[in-house]
């Protein structure tokens, strides 16, 4: 097991030892319904960082948000023999809502938090009340994935070793439409994250490509995926609207990989609004 850092700056929220051995990080902020964070992957990703500009909205409209540091990230144990897996990360957040008595709620995730929601919603249907997506994975084959821009870079510059603000900042760069508009507070935070995280963790990463069993989906699905995507082939918004029964997207240009963090207000609005709906 990696040593975990007391010092990284970001929120320290609860902990929990799951069934599974593993002990998860978590923010658990308001009260009401039920909202599970779910970030995406790449170098030094939490979901504080993720999701800062969007759940304290949340929690001001009425939402119990349970925002996760998925295994191998954030505060979370990062196991250095693990195979990650999208069933690992299925099994994972399903002991975790075991845990936390979440026997109904709302899962919302981007990038690979995207594939693990669609991933748990197919798995276990009876937990999953509605789905909040943006540019998920697992629409894809992994080949597809490597040939994006965005990813060849995150690759190469994790492979050159250890990562810096400057190094961060060459990968995240691509994350947004605007690079301007990047927070440095998110580079100092996924870097002081990324030293922590094992080489298996990017290595072992396999999502399968769910897209022929997205009409087992029974639950309402909202989502989100920006014209200018490196990282997720923009495209993947078609094949959910083809194939699961009850989905909506809103498309928007002039906009990347990180649509709750470009677009915050938009994003917020939409969100609760679709939460709002019977």
């Amino acid at each position: 097991m990696i040593e975990q850092s007391h010092d990284l700056p970001l929120p320290t929220g609860k902990h929990v030892t799951l069934s599974t051995g593993l002990t998860l990080h978590y923010l658990d902020v308001g009260e009401g319904p039920i909202v599970v964070w779910l970030h995406g992957s790449g170098p030094g990703a939490s979901g504080y960082s993720n999701f800062k500009g969007n759940y304290p909205v949340f929690e001001r409209a009425g939402y119990r948000n349970i925002i996760v540091d998925l295994p191998g990230f954030g505060r979370s144990d990062k196991p250095a023999d693990a195979q990650y897996n999208l069933d690992f990360f299925v099994r994972h957040l399903h002991a975790l809502l075991e845990a936390l008595d979440i026997e109904r709620c709302t899962l919302l995730g981007n990038s690979l938090g995207g594939a693990i929601a669609l991933g748990t919603a197919l798995a276990h249907p009876q937990r999953v009340e509605k789905l909040i997506l943006m540019a998920p994975g697992g629409v894809e084959e992994r080949e597809t994935y490597f040939q994006m821009q965005g990813i060849q870079r995150m690759v190469e510059t994790y492979a050159a070793g250890p990562m810096g603000i400057e190094q961060m900042r060459h990968v995240m760069e691509l994350q947004v439409f605007v690079p301007a508009n990047l927070p440095e507070s998110i580079l100092a935070e996924r870097v002081a994250v990324a030293v922590t995280q094992p080489a298996n963790l990017f290595t072992t990463m396999m999502v399968p490509n769910m897209t022929e069993r997205l009409g087992e989906l029974t639950c309402p699905i909202f989502g989100f995926w920006g014209s200018n995507d490196l990282f997720n082939p923009p495209s993947g918004v078609f094949k959910i609207l083809q194939h699961a029964r009850n989905a909506r997207f809103t498309l928007l240009n002039r906009c990347g990989h990180w649509v709750q963090v470009e677009h915050p207000d938009l994003f917020n609005r939409q969100c609760l609004e679709f939460l709002q709906e019977d």
